[in-house]
């Protein structure tokens, strides 16, 4: 089963888009649910979503005032409960402990955050937490340039093998992690 993770789109505001290369790559029929960790910004970025999978689980970011979406959310895929949260609510931004703190009471398996606007991935405590970064490269206030980033979960029985996607220097990079639910 594939998931997209994706985010901190800014559009408008601080991006004018999506890398054409990750365009051509995130095309309709081939994903099967989508979780966005927010700041999408527009409704246009949503209904673009949309038309890549039927089932798009978004969070509100701090710049998401067009469409009402919740602060948090769960969500059950295969065998993995998943929470979902922008991030700009834990503090410090993106604190190890921090994350920890907030999966234990969410009670989930993988908790996926955003605001950074770089890519992370680590397991902590049994646990797997992801940050898929900024799909646009958009300029973040906590580092000199943003790296254009999403991540493909591919959710096999207790198996989480994610694809990390990145468009730096004019070329696409892929590399490969893998968590396994003990």
């Amino acid at each position: 089963m594939l998931v997209l993770v994706i985010g901190d789109f800014h559009i408008p505001y601080r991006s004018h888009g999506l890398p054409k290369r990750f365009k051509s790559l995130l095309v309709p029929g081939k994903i099967q649910h989508i979780l966005s960790t927010g700041n999408l910004c527009n409704k246009e970025t949503y209904d673009f979503l949309k038309t890549l999978a039927n089932d798009v689980h978004a969070v509100r970011g701090d710049f998401d005032d067009v469409i009402d979406f919740p602060e948090q959310k769960i969500v059950t895929v295969g065998q993995f409960r998943i929470g979902l949260t922008h991030g700009h609510q834990i503090v410090p931004w993106g604190d190890k402990e921090s994350l920890t703190m907030l999966q234990r009471q969410l009670d989930v398996d993988v908790l996926i955050t955003g605001h950074t606007h770089q890519f992370e991935a680590f397991e902590e405590d049994n646990k797997f937490f992801i940050n898929p970064g900024s799909a646009t490269g958009a300029y973040s206030p906590l580092r000199h340039s943003s790296i254009p980033s999403f991540v493909l979960m591919d959710i096999q029985t207790s198996t989480i093998t994610i694809f990390i996607y990145k468009y730096l220097e004019n070329e696409l990079k892929v590399e490969k992690m893998e968590y396994s639910k003990k």
